[in-house]
């Protein structure tokens, strides 16, 4: 930790949230910021590398300065009237538990924009593209940063355009059903989710989200806390996703292009589990009690879910596409953080979130890599690459198939990796669950949820076994293996999944002091 004056910690938590704003705006501009002699196209995609890079270290410098003896404690804070009839505010902080995402979104951001500038997308214009990605990085940190339950939402749904049009201008096949699919889901998700929002700032008469979580849910009757957490909990299980709701993942992942699918894994789905966190548990716990086993069996019915039709997909002759897999494991993987949640205990949701954190890291690496063997290869379509193409990726491009293997063994949950933590500690919530929480249900839930990660370990190794060791006997070129700026974009991710498996006290030290006041409902 290094000692940072006060208003400093505030101007770069608001910057987070703005600059990627005014970013967005400058590239649009008719001679964008870059090297002079560069191409335009060029320049503006140097400019989403500069403005998501300084957005990164203020990040990592937030981080630094952040007070980590007290990570119970809004940090950073920014409170300012906005619509004084409506008591709304521009209030803004974090604390251990919106730290890491804030940090984990500017780094896949930075990343993704590295990526594109090496490898630009194909499509429409770079300008736009740079653009759209500024705008979702700005939507995305305003979500983890604000304080107020009206801008919660409008944060919320800024993300929705942006990924939209990168998903119908710049995905693959299929990509203009994929792209309503998602806009339609989430918003008819995010309509609900208003009404709730609503229903609990004129029942307490404030949408101040400290406040509320102070109070802990005594301004509410256990009527409303229950209609409010039914409301607010649809719009946030489409988002998470939670089976049932999935069904637009599958095809948004498989029709994006590599960086929109690395940011719709890695944080937009986080969004969802956040509001679970930071909204449901200690503003309407009575509410959110009475739906928490329902919650619980729609979890480990995710995960199981999520794992059978991902050994669906990696069955010989089934044509499975490898971003199809990797789309339902995301399904099985947040079922995990959907249980620790429905457990409300300090175990449960410290694993859920660092199961978050773990599953961005590794969820982006493996849709960098399917992006790159796509690159290669000309399909994503596993029997193409086990058979036709004879991937045999530890032969032809042995560093970039140790990676996929890498990321492989990450996703299942192997000890010493950042997988492992969050999906134990979520089955050990579920072991011992909240106060009056039925202990036979959630035992069951737990022993269905360990059976999954069985199946999980069964479908990734089979990936890896059909990828990376081929099944072509014929001779078949060499591929190019890693390049530069692929090593420089996923280095960093491998670096943090290794870092966070072996020293988990870094982020469960972070979060346990926050998560122990948000369910106690303490002043902050």
């Amino acid at each position: 930790m290094i000692d940072i004056n006060e208003s400093v910690m505030q101007f770069l938590l608001a910057f987070l949230v703005v600059g990627p704003l005014l970013g967005a705006a400058a590239a649009l501009l008719p001679a964008p910021p870059g090297l002079k002699g560069k191409s335009p196209a060029q320049a503006v995609l140097r400019h989403g590398v500069t403005v998501t890079g300084v957005v990164l270290v203020a990040a990592i410098v937030l981080a630094l300065g952040f007070d980590h003896d007290h990570p119970s404690k809004m940090q950073a804070t920014t409170d300012i009237s906005w619509i004084p009839a409506l008591d709304v505010r521009i209030h803004l902080g974090t604390d251990g538990i919106s730290l890491p995402l804030l940090v984990l979104t500017a780094l896949l951001t930075f990343l993704c924009a590295l990526y594109s500038y090496f490898k630009p997308p194909s499509g429409p214009s770079p300008k736009a593209f740079v653009a759209l990605l500024l705008l979702l990085e700005s939507g995305t940190l305003a979500t983890f940063a604000v304080l107020d339950l009206l801008l919660f939402f409008l944060a919320f749904e800024m993300v929705l355009i942006p990924m939209y049009f990168l998903i119908a201008r710049w995905g693959g096949e299929g990509r203009t059903r994929a792209a309503w699919k998602f806009i339609l889901f989430t918003l008819l998700g995010s309509v609900v989710m208003l009404l709730g929002l609503l229903l609990i700032g004129i029942k307490a008469g404030t949408f101040d989200m400290v406040a509320l979580a102070t109070d802990n849910g005594r301004s509410l009757t256990a009527s409303v806390q229950v209609i409010a957490v039914l409301a607010i909990g649809i719009g946030l299980a489409v988002k998470t996703p939670m089976w049932p709701l999935h069904s637009w993942l599958p095809d948004a992942h498989t029709a994006a292009p590599t960086v929109g699918s690395v940011l719709l894994a890695g944080v937009l789905l986080k969004m969802g589990t956040y509001g679970f966190v930071r909204i449901l548990l200690p503003i309407a716990p009575h509410g959110f009690h009475t739906f928490a086993p329902y919650l619980a069996a729609f979890a480990v019915v995710g995960i199981i879910y999520g794992s059978l039709a991902c050994l669906a997909l990696a069955k010989q002759g089934a044509k499975g596409d490898l971003k199809r897999l990797i789309a339902y494991s995301s399904v099985g993987h947040m079922g995990f953080v959907l249980l620790g949640i429905a457990t409300m205990t300090p175990t449960g949701v410290n694993g859920a979130l660092f199961a978050n954190i773990a599953h961005g890291l590794i969820t982006g690496l493996l849709f960098f890599l399917v992006g790159a063997l796509k690159d290669r290869t000309g399909s994503t379509d596993l029997d193409t690459l086990a058979e036709e193409t004879g991937a045999a990726l530890y032969g032809r491009a042995p560093r970039l198939g140790g990676l996929l293997a890498f990321g492989a063994v990450a996703s299942l949950g192997l000890p010493g990796l950042a997988g492992f933590w969050g999906e134990m500690l979520a089955l050990f919530g579920a072991f011992r669950p909240g106060a009056d929480l039925s202990r036979p249900a959630f035992l069951t839930f737990m022993a269905i949820g360990a059976f999954g990660t069985l199946l999980t370990a069964a479908y990734m190794l089979i990936v890896v076994r059909r990828v990376c060791m081929g099944g072509a006997e014929r001779e078949v070129p060499k591929l190019a293996d890693v390049h530069g700026y692929e090593f420089a974009a996923w280095t960093p991710l491998v670096t943090l999944t290794v870092l966070a498996g072996l020293w988990p006290r870094a982020l469960l030290g972070l979060t346990d002091p926050a998560v122990q006041q948000l369910l106690a409902g303490g002043p902050r």
